[in-house]
């Protein structure tokens, strides 16, 4: 009995079905969902703050050039510490860059993109 031995290219095309298979779909920038209802004016406010300062790196909450937030079941305080002293590549924000009153209305935003989705 003889086995005969498989192309030289058959690895090469695994390899790429399996890199190509992770890429994501078209609908990369389409919302998935239905939009998010804002139920409080901090929420309202936190997401003014949110497209202005957050939203190039975490867009719409998902992940980005940084993680997605929309789904981090950190508590609030912890929110504001990763925000103030930075983490990883992400910088922190003084409070003269982020006024803690906007701080505040971002994490009321970020909590009610944790709910809705």
């Amino acid at each position: 009995m003889t086995f005969r031995r498989a192309p030289y290219y058959y690895p090469w095309i695994a390899a790429l079905l399996l890199l190509t298979a992770g890429c994501g779909s078209a609908r990369r920038d389409e919302p998935t969902g239905p939009p998010v209802f804002l139920p409080s004016r901090p929420a309202v406010l936190g997401e003014e703050v949110f497209m202005h300062r957050c939203n190039q790196c975490h867009p719409r909450g998902e992940a980005g050039l940084g993680p997605a937030l929309n789904n981090k079941p950190l508590p609030g305080f912890m929110i504001k510490f990763q925000v103030r002293h930075g983490f990883g590549a992400m910088p922190a924000f003084s409070e003269k860059e982020l006024s803690d009153f906007d701080l505040n209305n971002v994490v009321a935003y970020l909590k009610t993109l944790r709910h809705s989705g």
